[in-house]
């Protein structure tokens, strides 16, 4: 049977005091905690399957609310998400979501999120985001994103911003997003790696291929990991692996 395998971690890195980082794979989400080892979850290939990142706002109150409430929102909607204009509809849903937990509360008052993921169809993935959390492919054709940054060019000297043009939430008054939304064509052997910041920030492009490259499974998954500590862990990381097998 076709299946869709997802292994996940979560961290708060060496830095931050808390881990303001959700997950979610289908109906399971990981929310604000710290994974010891990579946890593997399977799939049958047919149900839509949800798989996403979701970065409480640094600098902002109530981040790992936020986060949690997009995921948790995502993995009721999950089994839904058939089509392009069901993902944007279900980003519409979660960005009022935020606002309204937000509405009147002082303590999560300017709350926000980004999100990024891939919805896992028969034939198809749909690539998703809001914000900087990203979406790679990785295949036999080689390794690049495949979401759309929501941030301003880094400035001269710098590779990474830590600015955002669009989050769901954040904001003293409520604001519509634009998500971006694609689809792709899902063959047995593709790979998707979905991200936080925490992740791509420490660690270039080309050293996150050749962990690719080279693992798969928990193994890469420790990999990354240990690539964003050893860079300095300064930021929540956290991360799912997606490979479809026939």
């Amino acid at each position: 049977m076709p299946y869709t395998a997802v292994t996940a971690l979560s961290h708060p890195g060496l830095i931050r005091e808390h881990n303001e980082d959700s997950l979610v794979a289908g109906p399971w989400t990981l929310c604000g905690t710290v994974t010891e080892n990579p946890q593997t979850l399977v799939f049958p290939l047919g149900t839509p399957l949800v798989v996403a990142v979701a970065d409480g706002l640094g600098g902002q109150p109530a981040g790992e609310v936020a986060s949690s409430l997009v995921v948790r929102q995502l993995a009721a909607l999950g089994p839904s998400l058939d089509g392009e204009e069901a993902v944007r509809a279900a980003l519409a849903l979660c960005n009022r979501a935020v606002y309204s937990a937000a509405d009147g509360d002082p303590d999560l008052f300017t709350m926000g999120t980004t999100v990024a993921g891939v919805v896992v169809l028969a034939s198809s993935a749909l690539v998703f985001n809001v914000g900087d959390s990203k979406v790679f492919e990785a295949s036999p054709a080689g390794f690049r994103q495949v979401s759309v940054d929501d941030s301003p060019l880094p400035p001269p000297g710098r590779r990474t911003t830590s600015a955002v043009t669009q989050t769901l939430g954040g904001s003293s008054v409520f604001s519509t997003v634009t998500p971006h939304v694609t689809t792709r064509a899902l063959s047995a052997g593709d790979r998707y790696l979905v991200c936080t910041d925490g992740l791509t920030d420490p660690c270039p492009d080309e050293e996150i291929a050749g962990v690719l490259g080279e693992y798969d499974g928990a193994r890469a998954a420790f990999e990354l990991w240990k690539g964003a500590i050893e860079a300095g862990g300064p930021d929540n990381v956290t991360f799912a692996t997606v490979r479809v097998s026939a």
